[in-house]
Protein backbone atom coordinates (compact mmCIF):
# COMPACT_ATOMS: atom_id res chain seq x y z
CA UNK A 1 0.00 0.00 0.00
CA UNK A 2 1.51 3.74 -0.86
CA UNK A 3 1.57 5.41 2.05
CA UNK A 4 1.95 8.75 0.12
CA UNK A 5 -1.03 9.55 -0.31
CA UNK A 6 -1.70 13.05 0.23
CA UNK A 7 -4.38 15.83 0.24
CA UNK A 8 -4.02 19.54 0.99
CA UNK A 9 -2.67 20.32 4.01
CA UNK A 10 -5.56 22.21 6.43
CA UNK A 11 -8.40 24.10 4.62
CA UNK A 12 -8.11 27.78 2.97
CA UNK A 13 -9.54 30.36 5.17
CA UNK A 14 -11.68 31.60 2.22
CA UNK A 15 -13.16 28.21 2.03
CA UNK A 16 -17.10 28.31 2.60
CA UNK A 17 -17.47 25.58 5.59
CA UNK A 18 -21.05 25.07 3.90
CA UNK A 19 -19.08 23.21 0.68
CA UNK A 20 -16.98 21.23 2.52
CA UNK A 21 -19.09 17.66 4.02
CA UNK A 22 -19.20 17.27 7.66
CA UNK A 23 -20.24 14.17 9.72
CA UNK A 24 -22.45 15.52 12.30
CA UNK A 25 -22.76 13.88 15.40
CA UNK A 26 -25.82 15.05 17.73
CA UNK A 27 -25.50 15.58 21.74
CA UNK A 28 -27.23 16.55 24.62
CA UNK A 29 -25.68 17.98 27.26
CA UNK A 30 -26.00 16.57 30.71
CA UNK A 31 -25.96 17.72 34.14
CA UNK A 32 -22.86 14.96 34.75
CA UNK A 33 -20.73 16.77 32.06
CA UNK A 34 -21.15 20.21 33.97
CA UNK A 35 -18.88 21.52 36.58
CA UNK A 36 -19.86 23.28 39.94
CA UNK A 37 -20.30 26.44 38.13
CA UNK A 38 -23.44 24.77 36.33
CA UNK A 39 -21.33 24.97 32.81
CA UNK A 40 -18.87 22.80 30.61
CA UNK A 41 -15.64 22.22 31.78
CA UNK A 42 -13.15 22.47 28.83
CA UNK A 43 -12.23 18.91 28.75
CA UNK A 44 -15.34 17.78 27.89
CA UNK A 45 -14.83 19.08 24.41
CA UNK A 46 -11.74 16.84 23.82
CA UNK A 47 -14.08 13.98 24.91
CA UNK A 48 -16.71 14.82 22.80
CA UNK A 49 -14.21 14.96 19.76
CA UNK A 50 -12.86 11.80 20.50
CA UNK A 51 -16.90 10.09 20.64
CA UNK A 52 -17.30 11.79 17.54
CA UNK A 53 -14.62 10.44 15.49
CA UNK A 54 -15.53 7.20 17.39
CA UNK A 55 -19.38 7.24 15.98
CA UNK A 56 -17.53 8.34 12.31
CA UNK A 57 -15.69 4.69 12.46
CA UNK A 58 -18.59 3.04 13.53
CA UNK A 59 -20.49 4.68 10.44
CA UNK A 60 -18.39 4.07 7.88
CA UNK A 61 -15.62 1.80 8.66
CA UNK A 62 -17.33 -0.68 11.11
CA UNK A 63 -14.65 -3.10 10.16
CA UNK A 64 -11.53 -1.11 11.67
CA UNK A 65 -12.66 -2.27 14.80
CA UNK A 66 -11.56 -5.81 14.49
CA UNK A 67 -7.88 -4.39 13.79
CA UNK A 68 -7.87 -2.40 17.06
CA UNK A 69 -7.54 -5.70 18.72
CA UNK A 70 -5.01 -7.03 16.72
CA UNK A 71 -2.59 -3.98 16.09
CA UNK A 72 -3.98 -1.12 14.43
CA UNK A 73 -3.52 2.24 16.62
CA UNK A 74 -4.58 5.51 15.99
CA UNK A 75 -2.73 7.70 18.27
CA UNK A 76 -3.66 11.28 18.67
CA UNK A 77 -0.61 13.38 18.42
CA UNK A 78 -2.30 16.55 19.19
CA UNK A 79 -5.69 18.29 19.87
CA UNK A 80 -6.87 21.92 20.65
CA UNK A 81 -10.06 23.64 20.81
CA UNK A 82 -11.05 27.21 20.77
CA UNK A 83 -14.25 28.48 22.83
CA UNK A 84 -16.75 31.01 21.70
CA UNK A 85 -19.63 30.26 23.68
CA UNK A 86 -20.65 28.65 27.02
CA UNK A 87 -22.52 24.71 26.87
CA UNK A 88 -24.47 24.27 29.76
CA UNK A 89 -26.87 21.19 31.12
CA UNK A 90 -29.50 20.13 28.14
CA UNK A 91 -28.17 22.27 25.68
CA UNK A 92 -28.97 20.46 22.20
CA UNK A 93 -25.35 20.71 20.27
CA UNK A 94 -23.68 18.85 17.45
CA UNK A 95 -20.01 17.88 16.38
CA UNK A 96 -19.60 18.50 12.84
CA UNK A 97 -16.36 16.97 11.69
CA UNK A 98 -14.42 16.98 8.32
CA UNK A 99 -11.06 15.78 7.01
CA UNK A 100 -8.61 18.27 6.82
CA UNK A 101 -5.39 16.70 5.72
CA UNK A 102 -4.30 12.79 5.10
CA UNK A 103 -0.79 12.92 4.56
CA UNK A 104 1.51 9.39 4.61
CA UNK A 105 0.12 7.96 8.13
CA UNK A 106 -1.06 11.04 9.83
CA UNK A 107 -5.29 12.11 9.72
CA UNK A 108 -5.66 16.08 10.36
CA UNK A 109 -9.81 15.79 12.00
CA UNK A 110 -11.31 19.58 11.79
CA UNK A 111 -14.30 20.16 14.53
CA UNK A 112 -16.82 22.16 15.10
CA UNK A 113 -19.25 22.18 17.92
CA UNK A 114 -22.44 24.21 17.35
CA UNK A 115 -25.60 24.55 20.03
CA UNK A 116 -29.04 25.14 19.13
CA UNK A 117 -30.98 28.27 20.22
CA UNK A 118 -33.95 30.23 19.41
CA UNK A 119 -32.30 31.21 15.69
CA UNK A 120 -30.54 27.73 14.56
CA UNK A 121 -27.22 26.81 15.26
CA UNK A 122 -24.39 28.82 16.62
CA UNK A 123 -20.78 28.01 17.02
CA UNK A 124 -19.73 27.02 20.29
CA UNK A 125 -15.93 25.89 19.93
CA UNK A 126 -14.16 24.80 17.21
CA UNK A 127 -10.95 22.24 17.34
CA UNK A 128 -8.61 20.41 16.17
CA UNK A 129 -6.82 16.99 16.09
CA UNK A 130 -4.03 15.36 14.34
CA UNK A 131 -3.92 11.48 14.56
CA UNK A 132 -1.19 8.93 13.35
CA UNK A 133 -1.94 5.37 12.21
CA UNK A 134 0.67 3.24 13.87
CA UNK A 135 0.73 -0.72 13.95
CA UNK A 136 2.23 -2.43 17.57
CA UNK A 137 4.96 -4.76 15.99
CA UNK A 138 7.46 -6.57 18.36
CA UNK A 139 6.15 -4.69 21.30
CA UNK A 140 6.87 -1.24 19.64
CA UNK A 141 4.54 1.35 17.79
CA UNK A 142 5.59 2.26 14.07
CA UNK A 143 4.06 4.28 11.33
CA UNK A 144 1.47 2.32 9.01
CA UNK A 145 -0.30 3.37 5.87
CA UNK A 146 -3.91 4.54 6.33
CA UNK A 147 -6.02 1.32 6.23
CA UNK A 148 -7.96 1.48 2.85
CA UNK A 149 -11.25 1.32 4.34
CA UNK A 150 -10.66 4.06 6.41
CA UNK A 151 -8.95 6.30 3.65
CA UNK A 152 -12.04 5.52 1.65
CA UNK A 153 -14.49 6.39 4.09
CA UNK A 154 -12.65 10.02 4.95
CA UNK A 155 -12.05 11.41 1.53
CA UNK A 156 -15.99 12.51 1.14
CA UNK A 157 -15.47 14.99 4.27
CA UNK A 158 -12.35 16.47 2.85
CA UNK A 159 -12.89 20.07 2.19
CA UNK A 160 -13.04 21.14 -1.37
CA UNK A 161 -11.44 24.63 -2.70
CA UNK A 162 -14.91 26.90 -3.40
CA UNK A 163 -13.92 28.21 -6.99
CA UNK A 164 -13.26 31.33 -7.55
Amino acid sequence: MNIHRTLPAAPRPDRSAAATPVFTWPHTVTFGETNVMGNVYFARHFEWQGDCREMFLKTYCPGIVSEFTRDLRLVTLNAHAEFFDELFAFDEIELRMRLGFLQQHRIGLRFDTVKKDGNGWSQAASGAQDVACMRLRGGKLEPAAIPSDLFAALIPFAAHTAPR
